[in-house]
């Protein structure tokens, strides 16, 4: 906060107080005498989110008026710090700026064009000053500027980059902990701000894992994981096998109803003898899984949050990271966990998910399969039924 430099980027690990930084920031802006200050989010929701913990900040000490519908603190002197959402970017035009934050600056969408189109030049006939800050996301935008900012010729500009493990408020437990429990290239990207080659891509070593031969089917050692769909998406069953960990058949469709879905399913179930399969609950609610069961099926629902998606996909990275599963060379497969990623979501946190236009079927397919092997070889199967 020291640096003299106009333009600040800084790049920091999760939790370690980057968006508590900017809030301060602003206001020590206005206290400089700066009087229009915008903090600009990715999403609303972010928005919101920042803008609760300033007036919470401020509530009963405020030298001016809170504007709660238009996310405004105006100073008794007129000046103001007001929150933005760079959802519509044109939203962000035709104001003149003498500060701005930029947060989570490697989500935003099209930031080249946000940063380039609407906010420098908004900065501009004030000579304003600007600090962004993000979590990395690959090699983006956002990487850029902070490329910039650590060119000795662009004297304006300061870079700094920050793991989580600085934040003296972060237990060191809980950094060794996350290390221990995350894919390597999430906890780089996440706790070690590194800036990575693959971006927000969670799955490394897809294609090397892709030497899967074929399989006979065995009594006893195969798992099933389903991931179920009706119209848009897909629904897709994966038939892993626990010994050998490997994926020995992938089957996948849409547009078809429930009926012929259960009736595939079947079909599958006899000519694997899976000891369990673990179909995605929320799509279809209890009463198919009942029936699925009274047909004498192994079959254990799995209730989708944000909690077990993460726990379960991270399980799924961690294997494939460090060569524990062999893959068939199914191009649909491949490229779906190649494009999987990890995206802010509108309340402010982040969550695993395709790319927008991109399936995801066959990745949770595969991740509820894997899960199921892990209960296998823990010998926890009775807990489940």
């Amino acid at each position: 906060m020291r640096d003299p430099a106009r333009f600040k980027v800084l790049c920091c690990g999760r939790r370690w107080g980057k968006s508590t930084l900017a809030l301060n920031a602003c206001l020590e802006a206005i206290g400089q005498g700066a009087q229009v200050v915008w903090y600009v989010a990715p999403t609303f929701r972010m928005v919101d989110l920042h803008w609760r913990t300033l007036r919470r900040h401020l509530r009963g000490r405020f030298p001016g008026t809170l504007h709660q519908a238009q996310r405004r603190a105006v100073f008794a002197t007129g000046a103001e710090i007001a929150f933005r959402s760079a959802d519509n970017p044109d939203h962000l035009r035709g104001v003149g700026l003498d500060y701005l934050v930029v947060d989570e600056a490697a989500f935003l969408p099209d930031g080249a064009a946000v940063w380039g189109e609407a906010l420098r030049p908004a900065l501009a006939d004030r000579r304003g000053r600007a600090l962004i800050i993000s979590t990395p996301k690959g090699r983006n935008f956002f990487h850029q500027l902070w490329l910039r900012g650590r060119d000795p010729q662009q004297g304006e500009w300061a870079a700094f980059r920050y793991p989580t493990a600085s934040n003296p408020y972060i237990a060191a437990g809980e950094v060794a902990a996350a290390r221990a429990e995350l894919p390597q290239r999430i906890f780089e990207q996440e706790f070690e701000a590194a800036f990575l080659d693959d971006g927000g891509a969670v799955f490394r070593g897809v294609r090397q894992a892709a030497v899967a031969t074929p399989t006979a089917p065995y009594p006893g050692r195969f798992v099933i994981g389903v991931d179920w769909a009706k119209r848009e998406d897909y629904t897709v069953f994966v038939v892993l096998d626990t010994l050998a960990q490997t994926v020995v058949a992938v089957e996948r469709f849409n547009q078809i109803d429930y009926t012929l879905q259960t009736q595939r399913l079947q079909a599958l179930c006899a000519a694997w003898a899976p000891v369990a399969v673990q179909a995605e609950q929320n799509s279809i609610g209890e009463p198919l899984l009942e029936q699925l069961q009274r047909d004498g099926l192994p079959v254990r629902g799995f209730k989708t949050t944000a909690g077990s998606k993460a726990k379960v996909i991270e399980q799924l990275a961690l294997a494939l990271e460090q060569g524990a599963l062999r893959l068939p060379p199914n191009e649909v497969l491949l490229a779906e966990l190649e494009a999987y990623t990890l995206e802010p979501t509108r309340g402010g946190s982040f969550r695993y998910s395709a790319p927008p236009g991109l399936h995801d079927d066959t990745v949770m397919a595969l991740a509820l399969a894997w899960d199921a092997r892990d209960a296998v070889i823990a010998g926890s199967l009775a807990e489940w039924f």
